[in-house]
């Protein structure tokens, strides 16, 4: 029996240490990948530069340390690193063209695919070729594939061509089934984010600007294409009808959409020719990654002028607990200290969000119009800037914008929920004593009375009004005027131009160049804020519960999710929401 116990006790703590000497063998591993990857990269003769438009297209790129580690597959590329090296590969002589791999490219919007589309057209300029092959083409991989001298296809390959819809989901009856009902307070026609709560089918407004910045969107990406394809905006539609993602590889060839079907070992020698190399000597492709490396050591301009680009990306965080990924007090600090920073000339705020806590929105705003007092900002909008994304953008001095963003949605609302019904349902009751009448405001377990209800009403519509004044004067309009184009209608970025909302179309390059412009710089450094973190640090603050969602937030699975987590979204210490509430597939 003691061998027994001898030999058990050994065992365990055998298991026990290798597991520990796994565990630092493995966070070794991790690291040394990370600091080989930083090496500086020189780029051979007639090399290429290799794209795979594949996973989430994000705003910025961020090492995830743990995909080291459990090996998946699941890739998130950043947009800024994707202009960053279609950019060096244009500047660099040695590199003769770029190839495009697509498979499942996925994205928020069309602005961000459209950022990209346009570097590729840029880099066209120089004579050097873009090719692309895909073994599937998504509608989003395919449309920024579209610039490319030629799209190859699969002999066996499918292609996504079937224009756009929105597809919100109701819980009205649901939530009636559960015994809950929604009190709604909100100032906007079009400021459709609490619908899904009081009703089971879209609004005849919300149905209209739905309508609107479809068509909207959608002729701009057939304008696109049929620029590069040399096809109609009514054949790119026949061909939509078709469902092309069904039909032969050779139908889409037949209509345009595809040049050439090739199999993907062919391509090789493919672009050997295209790059003048000879069939027997290597063909040298850079990745991504090691293009972010050619000269990435490169110093910075000797002239100290920095022209800052503050990311701004995310929901805005709900009240000051935070709920979401923009944090109003450490954007407020952070904008406080480039206002500080004597080298820092012009500030670009790089703006991605829906929106989110209006409260938190105004703060946001308040610091944009301190640091406009002393430095030159633009306000750069990727695919979304909406309701408080808007409302923090609103104070720059001028602000641009991709014809596909959707942008506006000036409006606010508020959501609180009456779960009495829900509460009788399982046998739960409720009694009250209170000092004064209104000592038990915003109690879930009762309905509100018509006193509070008007209350509650009339601070929402103060700050709508407090929306339209930021507005306002921000664009040198009167409030009538605003009051026009808000009511919460989404606009594309198109549109807004038209309206008034923003002032010049382009992505974030554009933005910088007007920034140091407006800043009277000749010479200047770009600087990116707030700093990436390092593997460390993100190892440090990991959360495993919002690294599990996050992960399961990718690919169909995410889809679903994103479809039924939107009452999740609506914090109640937070009254008031500038919020844009339909997503665009």
């Amino acid at each position: 029996m003691k061998d027994f116990l001898k030999f058990t006790l050994a065992t365990i703590t055998g298991i026990i240490v290798s597991s520990v000497l796994l565990f630092i063998l493995s966070i070794g591993v991790m690291f040394s990948l990370l600091y080989a990857s930083d090496a500086e990269v020189t780029v051979p003769q007639n090399a290429i530069l290799k794209l795979e438009l594949d996973g989430t297209l994000a705003e910025r790129s961020q090492e995830d340390p743990l995909t080291l580690l459990t090996g998946s597959e699941q890739q998130t590329t950043g947009l800024d690193d994707l202009l960053t090296a279609i950019r060096k590969a244009k500047e660099h002589e040695n590199i003769k063209g770029i190839y495009l791999e697509t498979t499942a490219l996925t994205a928020n919007g069309y602005a961000a695919l459209q950022a990209v589309r346009e570097a590729l057209a840029d880099f066209r300029t120089t004579g050097k070729f873009v090719v692309a092959y895909g073994d599937t083409y998504t509608q989003g991989a395919y449309y920024v594939a579209s610039v490319a001298d030629r799209v190859l296809l699969n002999p066996q390959g499918m292609m996504e061509w079937t224009g756009m819809a929105s597809a919100p989901l109701f819980y009205k009856d649901l939530t009636d089934k559960l015994g809950i009902r929604w009190q709604i307070f909100k100032v906007g026609t079009y400021k459709s984010a609490t619908e899904p709560y009081t009703d089971n089918k879209m609004s005849q407004a919300s149905r209209e600007q739905q309508t609107e910045c479809l068509g909207n969107l959608w002729a701009t990406i057939k304008a696109d294409v049929a620029e590069a394809r040399n096809l109609t905006a009514e054949e790119l539609d026949q061909a939509a009808e078709r469902m092309m993602l069904l039909q032969p590889a050779e139908d889409c060839v037949d209509c345009g959409l595809a040049d050439t079907l090739m199999y993907k070992d062919d391509v090789r020698e493919y672009l050997k020719q295209l790059a003048g190399i000879e069939t027997d000597d290597e063909l040298h492709t850079l990745s991504l990654e090691e293009m972010m490396n050619v000269q990435k050591n490169k110093p910075k301009d000797k002239s100290g002028n920095i022209v800052a680009v503050y990311y701004a990306c995310g929901l805005i965080g709900g009240g000051p607990a935070g709920a979401g990924d923009i944090e109003a007090d450490k954007v407020v600090s952070d904008l406080r200290r480039l206002k500080e920073d004597e080298d820092v000339k012009a500030v670009v705020l790089r703006i991605n969000s829906p929106g989110g806590s209006a409260y938190d929105a105004e703060q946001i705003w308040h610091a944009v119009s301190e640091l406009k007092k002393e430095k030159t900002v633009i306000a750069s909008m990727g695919d979304y800037a909406a309701s408080g994304g808007y409302y923090i953008a609103c104070a720059a001095d001028t602000l641009v914008a991709q014809p596909a963003t959707l942008t506006g949605s000036i409006g606010i609302f508020g959501i609180i929920p009456d779960a009495q019904g829900l509460a009788q349902k399982i046998g739960i009751g409720q009694d009250v004593v209170k000092t004064n009448g209104y000592s038990d405001f915003g109690n879930l377990m009762r309905p509100m009375t018509d006193s509070e209800k008007a209350l509650m009403q009339a601070y929402v519509e103060r700050g709508y009004d407090l929306f339209l004044s930021r507005v306002a004067q921000g664009r040198g309009m009167t409030k009538e005027a605003v009051d026009q184009v808000a009511q919460g209608r989404v606009w594309t970025g198109a549109r807004a131009k038209e309206l008034g909302l923003v002032d010049e179309l382009g992505g974030l390059e554009r933005a910088v160049e007007m920034a140091a412009d407006k800043a009277g710089l000749d010479t200047y450094t770009r600087m990116e804020y707030p700093a990436k973190k390092s593997a460390w640090q993100q190892l440090k603050e990991l959360n495993p519960a919002g690294y599990v969602k996050a992960r399961l937030q990718q690919g169909i699975t995410g889809r679903l999710l994103r479809l039924t987590e939107t009452p999740a979204r609506f914090d109640t210490r937070e009254a008031l929401q500038a919020r844009m509430e339909f997503e665009l597939r």
